[in-house]
Order: C-alpha cells, then sequence, then structure tokens
C-alpha cells in the first residue's frame, strides 16, 4: 500500500543559501504564496538567527500563510532558537528546526566539542524549542557520515525530549542509495520509542544522488523529504522537489508513496522561483528544464505525433507545461516539417514536400534551429542564406538634430547590412563587439529582444531593442548604444525599409 509522505519544501531557506539566490522578504513571500497554491506540507521560510531580513521574512510568511506548516531553522543556541520562536509566534502552526552537527570530522573540527556535550546541547535544545511550539524537528548535521552507534544516542535524546520529527541529512552528498536507506532501517530498529517520530531525509547532490537517496531514505522508513524546487542550493544543490513528486506520480507501485502536491502547479513555481532568483534550471534539467519536452529527432517526432506516450513518460500538461514542443533542425524527418507546414495554413503534395525536405536539410546544417520563417521562405523559393553573401538595407532616422535622414547599406547579412546604414547616416564608424538575440514571447509573432555591444570614438556602449522583426530590434539597440555617445543629440525614432534584400 502507498505510503503518505510529507513534501518539506526548503527552497527559501536551503535554497536560498547558495550563491546568487538571496531573496528580500518580499521576494520569499510571493514564493511562499505559490508553493502553498503548489501544496507543500511543510515551508521552511529561513534562519532568523542569520539576520534581520531572515527574521522579517520568516515572520511575514507566518502571518500570512497559513495552510501549511511554516518550520524556521535553529542551531543548537538559546539565542537562535528564541528568534526562531519569536518569528513564527503569528504562524498557524509552527515548527522549529534545530540542528547540531554529529559527524567526528565536524565535532572535532568546527564544533570543537566532545560527543558528550553534542548530546547535552541536542536534549538542552529541543527542550527549550518545546517551550514556543509542540512541533520541533531535530537535525544531526552530517548524519551519513556520523558513527551510526552515536547517531542512535543522539536521536534517541533527541526524543526523549520532545523531538517529533528526526532528520537524518546527507549534508555533503556523500552517500549512495544502499547505505543510506540502511541507515534509517538501523536507526528506527535500534532506538527506542522511534515509532513515535517521524523520519526525515534531507539530502545534497554534490554526487547527483539526492533523489535517488531521498527515494531510497523513504523505501527505508522516512516519511519525509527535505527538497527544493529546481533543486536549488548549496554547492550542487539539494534534491529537487518536482523530480520526486513526479516519481510518485509516474511510478506508484515502483517507490510506494504518494504526497499531497498539485503537480500542476509544478512549472508555474519553478518559473517564478527562476525570475526572483534570476538563474533558470538547465536546459535538460528533468521535468522543468527547457527540453523536457522538446524532440528534435525525426523517429521520436515521428512517434510523439502518433502518441506522446512513445518518448514521454510525463505528459506536459501535467506538470503544468502547455505543450510538447517539436524542435525543427538538422535531426528532424518529413513528418514533423509536414506538420509545421500543416499548421502555418499550407499542404504540400508529395514532390514539394520531398524537394522542401530536401533544401531543409541543407539549411539546418547551417542553422542551429528553423523558424518559421525560414520555412516560409523555402516554400516561397527565397534563398535565405547565411555567410559570404551580400544584402542591403535601407534606414531612415529622425532626431531633434535632423529632420529624417536615409541611408542604404549593405553588409554580409541583413543585420549587417542596417548597422552599415546607420553608421553612414550617423557618418561615423561603429564596430559591433557582441549581439544576442533572446525571445520574449512564444509563437511565431515573438518579440526579439536584442542585446549589444558597440564600439564608437573609442568608447564601448551599450544598447538594447525589441521587435518581432529581429533585424529592426537589431538597429533598435544600435541606436539606443548611439544616444548613449556625446557626438550627437537624442536620435528619437528609427524605421527601416521592410524591403531589405536578402541575397542580393
Amino acid at each position: 500500500m502507498d505510503r503518505d509522505v510529507v513534501i518539506f519544501d526548503t527552497t527559501l531557506r536551503d535554497g536560498e543559501q547558495a550563491p546568487g539566490n538571496s531573496m528580500t522578504p518580499e521576494e520569499k513571500l510571493r514564493l511562499a504564496r505559490q508553493l502553498d497554491v503548489l501544496g507543500v506540507d511543510v515551508l521552511e521560510t529561513g534562519f532568523p538567527a542569520a539576520s534581520d531580513g531572515d527574521f522579517r521574512g520568516v515572520r511575514d510568511v507566518a502571518q500570512e500563510v497559513r495552510r501549511p506548516i511554516i518550520a524556521a531553522l535553529a542551531r543548537c543556541h538559546d539565542r537562535d532558537i528564541d528568534l526562531a520562536g519569536d518569528a513564527l509566534r503569528p504562524a498557524e502552526r509552527g515548527r522549529i528546526h534545530v540542528f547540531i552537527a554529529t559527524s567526528d570530522i565536524h565535532l572535532q573540527h568546527k564544533l570543537r566539542i566532545s560527543r558528550e556535550e553534542c548530546i547535552e546541547r541536542a536534549r538542552a535544545s529541543v527542550k527549550r524549542a518545546k517551550g514556543f511550539t509542540d512541533d520541533v524537528e531535530f537535525s544531526a548535521e552530517d548524519a551519513s557520515r556520523s558513527d551510526l552507534d552515536f547517531l542512535c544516542r543522539v536521536v534517541e535524546a533527541a526524543i526523549q525530549e520532545g523531538a517529533t520529527t528526526i532528520n537524518l541529512p546527507d549534508t555533503v552528498g556523500y552517500a549512495i542509495p544502499q547505505e543510506y536507506g540502511d541507515m534509517f532501517r538501523t536507526v528506527r530498529e535500534r532506538v527506542p520509542n522511534s515509532d513515535k517520530v517521524v523520519f526525515s531525509a534531507h539530502c545534497h547532490n554534490d554526487l547527483g544522488l539526492a533523489v535517488a537517496n531521498s527515494l531510497a531514505a523513504i523505501d527505508g522508513g522516512a516519511r519525509q523529504v527535505e527538497c527544493t524546487v529546481n533543486g536549488i542550493g548549496e554547492r550542487a544543490g539539494n534534491a529537487a522537489l518536482e523530480e520526486i513528486v513526479m516519481a510518485a506520480h509516474v511510478r506508484p507501485q515502483a517507490v510506494g508513496f504518494r504526497c499531497a502536491v498539485n503537480t500542476r502547479e509544478i512549472f508555474r513555481t519553478s518559473q517564478l522561483l527562476s525570475h526572483v532568483i534570476g538563474t533558470f534550471p538547465q536546459p535538460n534539467k528533468a521535468i522543468v528544464g527547457r527540453n523536457a519536452f522538446a524532440h528534435e529527432a525525426g523517429i521520436h517526432q515521428h512517434g510523439v505525433m502518433q502518441n506522446g506516450l512513445t518518448y514521454e513518460i510525463i505528459r506536459p500538461e501535467t506538470v503544468g507545461v502547455p505543450h510538447s514542443t517539436l524542435v525543427l533542425g538538422k535531426h528532424s524527418g518529413r513528418h514533423a516539417l509536414e506538420r509545421r507546414y500543416k499548421e502555418l495554413g499550407y499542404e504540400l503534395d508529395e514532390p514539394t514536400l520531398e524537394w522542401l525536405y530536401r533544401e531543409f536539410t541543407t539549411l539546418a546544417d547551417r542553422k542551429q534551429e528553423i523558424l518559421d520563417e525560414d520555412l516560409l521562405a523555402l516554400l516561397h523559393d527565397l534563398k535565405v542564406l547565411c555567410g559570404t553573401v551580400s544584402a542591403t538595407a535601407e534606414v531612415s532616422l529622425t532626431g531633434p538634430w535632423l529632420r529624417e535622414r536615409s541611408a542604404t547599406g549593405s553588409g554580409n547579412g541583413p543585420i549587417a547590412a542596417a548597422f552599415a546604414a546607420i553608421s553612414a547616416i550617423v557618418e561615423h564608424p561603429i564596430e559591433v563587439l557582441t549581439l544576442s538575440l533572446q525571445s520574449v514571447t512564444p509563437g511565431r509573432d515573438s518579440v526579439g529582444h536584442v542585446f549589444l555591444q558597440a564600439r564608437i570614438d573609442a568608447k564601448t556602449l551599450t544598447g538594447h531593442g525589441a521587435s518581432t522583426d529581429v533585424v529592426e530590434a537589431s538597429a533598435r539597440a544600435l541606436v539606443h548604444a548611439l544616444n548613449k555617445a556625446n557626438f550627437a543629440d537624442r536620435l528619437e525614432d528609427t524605421s527601416l525599409n521592410n524591403s531589405y534584400l536578402w541575397g542580393v
């Protein structure tokens, strides 16, 4: 029978501790509201003793988010525990999470205390925390590298003082699944009254085993897993919430547990976190990565078009992703190409499709991703070429220093041609150093945002511009950079002749 497992989210605490992930109290509150919608059971919101901002972040979430248990971290120090208790006072249900290291390497080199002192601190801290709330979690930091006999003694002392949850973390990502699961079994078997508490797993990903270890802990008797959205956290990160939850959703009989998370809110939560901290998951990240539901290989695309389950064990809608993506590239097949033309409104006969496919594969060898505009150009027998083929563009600029002035430029592609025309208008040589393009919105009418650096009169200037036309966006970015120069007043308007020529 499936067992219920508590999802303890520590995105706002352990996840935030990673370099670059720091959040303001307002950002924490915004994310906490979404984590509430996601359906996590416990929400660890911070470490109140770390700073005034962390204290306020915990307090604000405790005041406004009512459904989940709100947890706050504290070392086994009186001041830490008192601050955590104060921050949690507004909570509907508050939990103080106290921890102390139990491995010899931490006791000797970090804390510089004996094993007996460790046990006494654990006892005193759990007892003090019980003065604020009945819900107290005790963590044996670096449990996976601790002497097992001593670990059992510490856990027994914490239970005797009233701890209701016992966390045995793999703090440095050292464990492998078999031994981590066995540790839980052994401690639960040897410690008196272990059946009266909830055992919890908290795994880091230094060996890439955080999720595997968490699942092994559940198999070993853990009834709570501590995890983060997108797997963020110190060093290589924590166990990824989305991976643990979807393992239960996709393979319930194999993993033998269930949880209350609303899977359709996973992608939305991932995106919100990414925008708040400014770091997105790597493209191949399971569940929430950009490529998680993208297919380029022709065999895969054909299978997905017939039945998504051929290559997708998770329907994208299940985690809140609108749909799968068939990426057109050099590995794509005729079926995907024909389907995309149909979506664009074109029914192709077999000879036309065959010709277009040959042209498409030739272009795909030169271009990483094929856009709808490329397909339409191929269809209408327009040669969209890259490399050394010349292009021409006509650009018109207006500003306070001129009514309107136009120039025609040529270059290796339409963007280079537009830049040459702008250089002619301002009568200064321009060297574009870097240029990057981002798609701001999805679809064939996507808004492209161009960022560039240009050198003019020995000065390096930056600019950005946006448009559904990447050539126009690039020109606007260059004008934005030029507006920062001292040689002319600001250019107020930029317009491009839409008939810039390809391959001329």
